[in-house]
């Protein structure tokens, strides 16, 4: 682990953290947030190769899961003492793949004190480029940029902050390796076969990618920064990165002919065991898209973290983005999601305090109301089923794949029986809140079921330990018989999710 920029003493309440739980490494940035600027204070990294401990089965070895708790616990020592929302941890590609992902997760949640995000591979592709972007200069030129981790890799073509193509590819430096160079030996079939197989990976890209063409190339990944520097020890280039270059240096490690001889100037020793993968993968994508030259960029999804987070600090959050496009694409009728999602969090309000719901709890609850009815789209018959599915299936810019999860069981519970099978397969504490806010987004549909506001007397919620009443005033619901049916439907569902709704 090496610390780049020493650490001086400011107010914790400046500081914010973004941890990467990379297939290959791990990676943690601490910043100094100064008048919206993002002043870097800390860069630690460490080898552990967690890719590599994924079996046949795809689950997580223990000696695998273990070297990866005990760099959290270095790491930890920077994170304690941060307030949640100050500090962002994200897995990328070995935790999406791994089944037993969610017993190490458990066990770092607990070493960091902070929340780990599973984030899907367009996702990573969008942080990747929001870091790579905010270190580069700002012009109105469109670029691609190619990360290349140790399971995945991430292509994105954007202009100047806003990504608009995004992609990611499960070919990395460690999987390639374990499965062209599992024993080390490194021959030119090999190194063949591993090109080839990257190139096959490409063709689902390329033609789209070359049609919307770009300006500059960019590499963002230590796989693209290892050779950068090995081609400038051997002066075979200045700067970034040639094909011509990585030609010569495909002939000398193939003449060396095992990783251990790998003893490269300009190469850490830990990165010798992957370096013909990430080779072989970077001269694929050469090739595929008519690269001459790649530059590098320091800034890759760690950055991208720490701009995101103070995206959402400063209420630009990716995520109001994500939401407005997908109601658009599925004509969503907006004024009545935007009614049912007010009235939902004015229930949310009156209860939070009583059921113990906090602020991510009524961004969760929002953004389900905005999107519950996206299903009609498909067909009118299970539509809250169609909803979920789209969701769950989704790449959702800006929400984790556990968050998007979430989202979906609301949409799936927002009317009929409650999905209590669902529920049940998130921790207790998170089950018990999904049907508190599953509660709330059903009562805020009742209320607007003839979708006029005006209609509506002012109403008061209140809630209890098994219960949750809404007071409408006296003789309302008589003289709104198609409200008062609603309900009388709605609180057989509750009863049978272990719950009263009182109606009054």
């Amino acid at each position: 682990m090496t610390a780049r920029i020493s650490r001086s003493n400011h107010s914790d309440q400046c500081l914010i953290a973004a941890i990467d739980l990379g297939s290959n490494s791990f990676h943690m940035i601490v910043a100094r947030l100064d008048q919206g600027e993002i002043r870097p204070l800390e860069r630690l990294g460490e080898k552990i190769q967690l890719a590599a401990g994924l079996d046949e089965n795809d689950c997580l070895s223990e000696e695998a899961q273990q070297r990866g708790l005990d760099c959290l616990r270095r790491f930890a020592q920077y994170t304690t003492h941060l307030n949640v929302g100050k500090v962002r941890v994200v897995g990328t590609n070995a935790l999406r793949t791994a089944h037993n992902r969610d017993d190490f997760i458990k066990r770092a949640q607990e070493i960091l004190s902070h929340p780990i995000d599973v984030i899907s591979g367009r996702e990573e592709a969008r942080l990747i480029y929001l870091g790579v972007s905010h270190t580069q200069a700002d012009d109105f030129g469109r670029r691609l940029v190619v990360d290349i981790g140790g399971g995945s890799t991430e292509f994105i073509i954007g202009q100047r902050f806003e990504p608009q193509l995004l992609e990611s590819l499960h070919m990395g430096c460690v999987v390639y390796s374990q499965q062209f160079f599992p024993d080390g030996v490194i021959t030119s079939r090999q190194f063949q076969e591993a090109y080839y197989a990257a190139r096959l990976e490409l063709l689902n890209i390329a033609a789209p990618y070359k049609e919307a063409g770009w300006e500059d190339v960019i590499g963002s990944s230590g796989t693209v920064k290892s050779i950068q520097n090995v081609l400038i020890a051997k002066g075979l280039t200045s700067s970034g990165i040639t094909a011509e270059g990585m030609e010569e240096l495909r002939k000398q490690i193939i003449n060396l002919g095992h990783v251990d001889k790998v003893e490269l100037e300009g190469l850490k020793p830990e990165r010798a065991n992957i370096f013909p993968a990430g080779l072989a993968i970077l001269m694929a994508v050469f090739d595929a898209f008519k690269v001459d030259r790649m530059c590098y960029s320091e800034g890759a999804l760690r950055e991208g973290l720490l701009y995101d987070m103070v995206g959402r600090l400063q209420h630009e959050d990716v995520r109001e983005r994500t939401i407005t496009a997908l109601m658009k694409r599925y004509h969503v009728d907006k004024q009545h999601a935007r009614r049912v999602a007010r009235h939902a969090l004015m229930c949310f309000d009156y209860v939070a305090d009583q059921w113990h719901l906090e602020k991510e709890d009524r961004e969760l609850l929002n953004w389900a109301a905005l999107v519950h009815e996206i299903g009609l789209d498909i067909s009118h018959s299970q539509f809250h089923k169609h909803g979920a599915y789209v969701i769950s299936h989704s790449d959702l810019l800006g929400f984790s794949k556990d968050y998007q999860h979430q989202l979906a069981v609301l949409v799936r519970g927002h009317r009929r029986s409650f999905p209590l099978d669902l529920m049940a397969g998130f921790p207790p504490g998170l089950a018990t809140r999904l049907k508190k806010l599953c509660m709330l987004l059903r009562l805020s549909i009742v209320l607007n079921h003839i979708r006029l506001d005006e209609v509506l007397p002012e109403y008061t919620v209140t809630a209890g330990a098994d219960w949750l009443k809404v007071s409408l005033g006296a003789g309302w619901l008589e003289q709104h018989p198609l409200t008062e049916a609603d309900f009388e439907r709605e609180q057989k569902y509750f009863a049978k999710a272990g719950y009263q709704l009182i109606a009054e």
